[in-house]
């Protein structure tokens, strides 16, 4: 078993203006608080405890929290707001009937807890197995999103069983025209088109260029936050489906392994300054992130494989062949579509493993078994 920490975004549900107002002042307060700490020398910050600030209405456990919080900043000269939070003994998470209850206290020398009711969103497994004691809960604050909307984040710890045996592996392959291709060995794939994400990269460039002439700059980043926000959920939405694909068949995920990819892979100029072509605005890692965790979860292994000819190798043999476009078309004349060819390459194969010269090459692959040739294939420097 191994422990995963997650933080669960909850809102609160049916908050009325009046506990949100009061939300509103206590953050505002705790802001004071910390900025208070702030003033005074490093040595003697941490020397600080809830009775310096017995004044002050939040409760005792709030500041103590708020001390560790700002003495654990040391290149911050001020807080423009800080979420007030408490550690997991100053809460309870409970359920009444279909909806989940965090209660707290939230006023010095009030020991009486308020149960205020929260979204479970997707996190009610997560949130049953808090009740049930199968999951460490952490830290709980209370954050205001820009939108005005006010979330519960608890901080969860749990253990999660470590990933079994697999029928097979399932290749990842990531690209701009499909975000990303799944393939189950020698068979069919699901694909993620990436059309929308390429109109919405265009719609929110061209936006941001007639914003930038016009000096309109704040409501820039404005624009900015809500395209990544949308890019986000889309990796979200994606990432998930990617699990319960390999969770269905019992199998494991490939990703090729992107690292450097900036650097190495050579853009064009015009591509580079069009958004939807720009593969340095595309989010690849933040998806294998995504996947990685959720994959943790659900006890599904997750593997990394060499980059390096998996869209010009036939996935048959191994061999390389061309592609042009969405075409791949092996030695054979033999064609399919070159992002489920590379999914198939990634899932069934490490890496580049045959010779450059291909009269050899397929020499070498004939005299192995083409289910599993590509995995016994000799290496790139055999002679």
């Amino acid at each position: 078993m191994s422990k995963l920490t997650l933080t669960l975004k909850l809102p609160f549900y049916r908050l009325n203006a009046c506990k949100a107002a009061e939300f509103e002042r206590l953050t505002l307060l705790n802001t004071e608080v910390a900025n208070t700490l702030l003033s005074v020398d490093k040595s003697v910050r941490r020397k600080y405890t809830s009775k310096d600030f017995h004044h002050i209405e939040i409760g005792s456990m709030w500041i103590n929290q708020t001390i560790r919080n700002t003495c654990a900043q040391t290149k911050v000269k001020k807080f423009k707001r800080l979420p007030i939070e408490v550690n997991n003994q100053g809460y309870s998470v409970s359920r009444q009937g279909d909806l989940f209850t965090v209660s707290l206290s939230l006023y010095r020398g009030k020991k009486k807890r308020i149960p205020l009711t929260v979204h479970s969103a997707s996190h009610q497994e997560t949130l049953e197995k808090i009740i049930n004691g199968d999951a460490a809960n952490g830290s709980l604050k209370i954050s205001k999103s820009r939108k005005g909307i006010w979330y519960a984040l608890i901080s969860v710890s749990m253990d999660v069983p470590e990933p079994g045996l697999v029928n097979g592996w399932i290749g990842v392959d990531r690209g701009q025209n499909n975000i990303a291709v799944a393939a189950l060995p020698l068979s069919f794939g699901k694909f993620w088109s990436g059309k929308q994400v390429k109109s919405l990269r265009r719609k929110f460039q061209k936006l941001r260029t007639e914003l930038q002439e016009s000096k309109k700059l704040r409501k820039v980043k404005e624009i900015e936050r809500h395209e990544h926000k949308i890019m986000t959920h889309i990796n979200h939405v994606i990432s998930k489906q990617l699990v319960q694909f390999a969770k269905d068949y019992n199998m494991g995920l490939r990703f090729e392994d992107l690292s450097g990819i900036r650097q190495t892979s050579l853009q064009r100029r015009k591509n580079k300054s069009d958004a939807s072509k720009n593969r340095d605005h595309w989010a690849f890692y933040q998806l294998e992130l995504f996947t990685r965790y959720k994959a943790r979860v659900a006890g599904v292994p997750v593997e990394s494989v060499p980059a390096p000819y998996t869209s010009k190798s036939d996935h048959r043999n191994g061999v390389i062949g061309k592609r042009v476009k969405h075409t791949f078309t092996g030695v054979d004349g033999y064609t399919c579509n070159a992002d489920w060819n590379a999914s198939q390459n990634i899932g069934q194969w490490l890496g580049f493993s045959c010779p450059f010269n291909l009269q050899k090459a397929v020499s070498v692959m004939d005299m192995v078994d083409l289910k599993v040739g590509v995995n016994d294939s000799p290496s790139t420097n055999e002679k």
